[in-house]
């Protein structure tokens, strides 16, 4: 190498990138330099000479984006795909999930669950998850392992749950969690999940809030997911959901709330002026009936909405492209407006909007200099993304995760041609196969 040249630990080499930067077009041709976990420079070729790298990437043929944030999820719940569908949340969770969990979660079967997750996240497109279960260390390890970014919650719930059998010591074991992994990692994050304000008592919430706001780390809530739920508060509080948790203290710019489909327009006016955060579900609410949110109306109001799958339990994947093309066309439907939810705004959704959903806007969302390398590329030469013409219709409305060929994360190559780097797929498939044999056998 020649005195004086810069060399790169990545180079990304043609294609049309979109940056999601606010103003910014596509940029075809273009070039991105990464030292590090760094974003070092974003430019076109201009037939200019190419910097020594040490793995060059070509993007010819495809589109590069940023890494896409999954807003709510529980990865381990891999592990229950397609074990109860067609059903009522309520019928869902309580006669059926519950139940599976109290016989089937353990450490070992969360650990690989995870895996699972990781496994099928990272080869959608899916750098970033927001993520929450019991058992939420065997989470952060397999996040670690699988070298994806994550905000890990343990679950909290006023219920005997799943490595925590005495409910009085469910806010004692999140404390531990938190200070367990608090400084592990710049890529992961630890936090608290109240289950949802019909599970955890006025109590319950109240100390979750204040131990989140000691820590300065985020709270996730399940709100108003169904009209049962809905009614249910009423019924006990005499005041609606967000209502209610606006009583207790929680509404503020920490708090990330999935679903939010039963919010009239009072509601939406409170979250909006309380800064709360929205993981919108439009795949899971769907299948279990839940309804459709206002998510346009949540975004005229300056709301935060990010895109989630939640669990392959309730939706059955962990694809966000599927979640993309889902959201628009709801959008439009419910409302009837074609107009509403227009392919750009729901790829921001997926990118910067849980960047931002999550606080860290300023480290992920967008491709620019100074930024992490969170990075995907999308391939382009197959009959359904032939012709282009715009590239955020041709990714929200035409893509799938299994388009993705390249995953890099945090200046790390995670997938490489559609080969994980990092996890050995064939040992995860191969023990959750067992896990579910035996779940399928009691």
């Amino acid at each position: 190498m020649a005195r004086g040249k810069r060399n790169f630990d990545i180079i990304i080499e043609g294609g049309t990138l979109l940056t999601m930067v606010d103003g910014e077009d596509p940029l075809p041709g273009a070039r991105v330099l990464i030292s590090g976990d760094r974003i070092e420079e974003v430019s076109t070729r201009q037939n200019s000479p190419l910097p020594e790298t040490n793995a060059l990437i070509s993007a010819e043929d495809a589109i590069i984006l940023p890494g896409l944030i999954n807003a709510h999820g529980h990865s381990p719940m891999t592990i229950f795909r397609g074990l109860a569908d067609d059903l009522p949340l309520k019928t869902w969770l309580f006669d059926y999930i519950f139940p599976a969990e109290a016989k089937h979660l353990n450490p070992d079967t969360v650990y690989w669950g995870s895996l699972l997750g990781c496994l099928e996240m990272i080869a959608s497109g899916t750098t970033t998850a927001v993520d929450s279960y019991f058992f939420a260390d065997q989470i952060v390890r397999a996040a670690d392992m699988a070298g994806i970014r994550a905000l890990v919650a343990q679950g909290v719930i006023d219920f005997p749950a799943p490595g925590v059998p005495d409910p009085k010591e469910n806010l004692d074991v999140g404390m531990a969690f938190l200070e367990r992994w608090i400084d592990f990692s710049d890529r992961i994050t630890p936090g608290l999940f109240c289950h949802s304000p019909i599970t955890c008592s006025a109590s319950t919430l109240r100390q979750a809030y204040e131990i989140s706001t000691r820590f300065n780390l985020p709270l996730q809530i399940h709100l108003s997911e169904t009209q049962e739920e809905l009614e249910e508060i009423v019924e006990k509080t005499q005041l609606r959901p967000a209502f209610f948790l606006d009583d207790l203290g929680l509404l503020n710019s920490n708090l990330i709330a999935a679903h939010a489909v039963h919010v009239n327009d009072e509601e939406i006016d409170l979250l909006a002026s309380r800064e709360v955060k929205i993981a919108h579900c439009p795949e899971s609410n769907m299948k279990l009936g839940s309804g459709i949110a206002a998510v346009p109306q949540m975004l005229r109001k300056g709301m935060t909405v990010g895109l989630g799958t939640d669990s392959c339990a309730s939706n059955n994947n962990l694809d966000l492209f599927g979640e993309m093309d889902t959201a628009a066309k709801l959008a439009k439907v419910a409302f009837l407006d074609p107009t509403l939810l227009d392919a750009k705004s729901v790829v921001r959704m997926a990118t910067i909007g849980g960047a931002q959903l999550i606080g860290l806007e300023n480290e992920i969302g967008t491709i620019e200099k100074g930024k992490k390398a969170d990075i995907i590329i999308i391939s382009t030469k197959t009959p359904h993304m032939t012709p282009i013409y715009n590239p955020y219709s041709q990714i929200v409305y035409s893509a799938t995760g299994a388009d993705v060929r390249d995953v890099i994360i945090n200046g790390t190559i995670v997938y490489r041609d559609r080969q994980f780097t990092t996890l050995d797929k064939a040992e995860i498939l191969n023990e959750v196969e067992k896990i579910g044999q035996r779940i399928g056998a009691l």
